[in-house]
């Protein structure tokens, strides 16, 4: 997880290395879900889904590491998450990605999520990207 906090200051040249490094800890209780993907017993993939409010979980972490990418890895967590937001009765999923995340961004988009007005802590922020995607009743 670290690496992703690394990858992504890099891209958005972000030099503040105050960054605290991730605990998974925050996508523990309730309503969330943390999945990960190893290969040969390295971590290769990983994407969560945190509870947002009662309606909605916010997809957070998503990762895949460079040497991983263009399997379909990332797509495999991503409708595994939508499943588990549906089996835990979400009406929606959200989430937030940066406007040079390409791959990110088609990814979704290709998922069915659609553009919202930022929300929350990423209101006002210029290069954050909103998605939400409706779910089905499970």
């Amino acid at each position: 997880m670290n690496a992703q906090q690394r990858e992504l200051r890099a891209l958005y040249q972000d030099t503040d290395e105050r960054t605290e490094p991730f605990d998974p800890m925050t996508l523990t209780g309730e309503g969330c879900v943390l999945l990960a993907a190893e290969e040969e017993g390295e971590l290769v993939a990983c994407g969560a889904l945190k509870r947002w409010d009662t309606e909605s979980a916010e997809v957070k972490r998503m990762y895949t590491v460079p040497d991983a990418r263009g399997r379909g890895i990332g797509r495999a967590l991503l409708e595994e998450l939508q499943a588990r937001g549906q089996a835990e009765g979400y009406a929606r999923l959200v989430l937030e990605t940066g406007d040079q995340q390409a791959a990110a961004l088609a990814l979704y988009e290709r998922a069915g999520f659609r553009r919202i007005p930022n929300f929350g802590y990423y209101e006002g922020i210029e290069n954050s990207l909103c998605f939400a995607l409706p779910l089905k009743p499970a």
